[in-house]
C-alpha cells in the first residue's frame, strides 16, 4: 500500500494543466475504515500538503463529529479525492478536478483497502462518478439511506456552499446526527 501511495504522490500525468504544478494529496492504510472521496485539494491544502487543512475541512470534521486526531488517523479515514492535485480557480470556487485522476488511481487504491465499511462521497463530482443517474446532489444527499451500506453522499463543506446549507436546513438538523452515529459505530 505504501508503495502504491508513493507512486500516486509522484504522479505528474496532468502537471502541464495545473496552475501550481502537481502535488498529489492522497492518504490511506490497508486498515482504513472510511474513505472520503471528495473533489480536489484547494490552494491552501496544496500549499500545506495536508488534506482538508482549511475551512472546508473544519466543517467536514464538524459534520463527521470527529476531532483532528481522529480525522487524520488514516486507519480511520482514507482520503481519495477525484483529482489529487489543485486544479486552479474557476468563477466561483475552484475548477473541477482533472478527469484523468479518478479512472487512473481509484480502482487500484480502493482494491488495496480491505477494511472499508463506508465511502463518503463529498460533493457532486464524487457523487456523480460513483452514483451516476438522474438524481441531483441534493436528492442524493436526502436519499442517503438508499445508498447504504456502501455510500453516503454529502454536499461539499466549502464556505461557498453556505447558501445550499441555508436552503436545506434538514441536512444539518436530520442527516448530520445520523452520519455522526454511523461514523462513531465504525471507528469506536
Amino acid at each position: 500500500m505504501q508503495e502504491l501511495l508513493k507512486e500516486a504522490r509522484a504522479c505528474k500525468f496532468c502537471e502541464k494543466h495545473l496552475p501550481l504544478g502537481a502535488r498529489p494529496i492522497v492518504e490511506a492504510t490497508k486498515k482504513s475504515k472510511i474513505v472520503l472521496i471528495s473533489q480536489a485539494p484547494g490552494r491552501i491544502v496544496h500549499e500545506s500538503g495536508i488534506a482538508w487543512n482549511d475551512q472546508s475541512g473544519k466543517k467536514l470534521r464538524e459534520w463527521l463529529g470527529v476531532n483532528e486526531t481522529t480525522f487524520y488517523d488514516n486507519n480511520n479515514f482514507a482520503i481519495l479525492p477525484m483529482g489529487f492535485c489543485y486544479p486552479g480557480k474557476a468563477k466561483t470556487g475552484d475548477a473541477p478536478p482533472r478527469k484523468e485522476c479518478a479512472p487512473m488511481w481509484h480502482d487500484t487504491i480502493l482494491s488495496e483497502l480491505k477494511n472499508v465499511q463506508l465511502k463518503i462521497l463529498i460533493g457532486a463530482y464524487a457523487a456523480n462518478y460513483y452514483l451516476p443517474g438522474k438524481l441531483n446532489l441534493t436528492d442524493k444527499v436526502s436519499a442517503y439511506q438508499d445508498f447504504l451500506p456502501d455510500y453516503w453522499c454529502l454536499p461539499h463543506p466549502s464556505p461557498v456552499n453556505r447558501f445550499w446549507r441555508s436552503k436545506n436546513p434538514w441536512f444539518e438538523q436530520e442527516v448530520v446526527p445520523k452520519l455522526q452515529t454511523r461514523i462513531h459505530k465504525i471507528i469506536d
